[in-house]
């Protein structure tokens, strides 16, 4: 089963975390100094938001597959549609370690499709793909 993922960029770490506790009615299941992730049963969801002194809002939204297997389902749907795929294998970023791809939709959202393989000590620095009127990759979750 997937998860929906929605990654927030935002200005006051410590601030939006009390909020997003408020509001979920629970603790986050990973917290650190920069960073907190809810994974929620109800709604299904990885939510998570990340310390940002240049962006704040959305930064990108996705789903994470529970198996290689869901997550190469989504990787055939998106080719199959001709749609333009960046992947990464072994990435590190928002202390895990995963398989993902990205892609953007019409409008230029990114999203991130991944399978989570284990937990990292530091926050990663891997890029998401470039968007089509950008000429840079942004690091990782923000």
């Amino acid at each position: 089963m997937k998860r929906f993922h929605v990654n927030v960029a935002v200005t006051d770490i410590a601030q939006s975390v009390d909020f997003y506790r408020t509001l979920f009615g629970a603790e986050p299941a990973v917290q650190k100094d920069d960073y907190a992730k809810w994974m929620l049963d109800d709604p299904r969801i990885n939510f998570s938001i990340n310390q940002s002194s240049r962006t704040r809002g959305i930064n990108h939204i996705g789903l994470q597959a529970d198996t290689m297997a869901e997550l190469g389902e989504i990787q055939g749907r998106l080719q199959a549609a001709g749609a333009t795929t960046f992947d990464q294998v072994d990435a590190e970023c928002c202390y895990a370690n995963s398989d993902k791809t990205w892609v953007r939709d019409p409008d230029d959202v990114a999203w991130e499709t991944f399978v989570t393989h284990g937990q990292i000590t530091h926050y990663g620095d891997d890029a998401e793909p470039a968007s089509p009127a950008t000429t840079t990759a942004s690091r990782c979750c923000g």
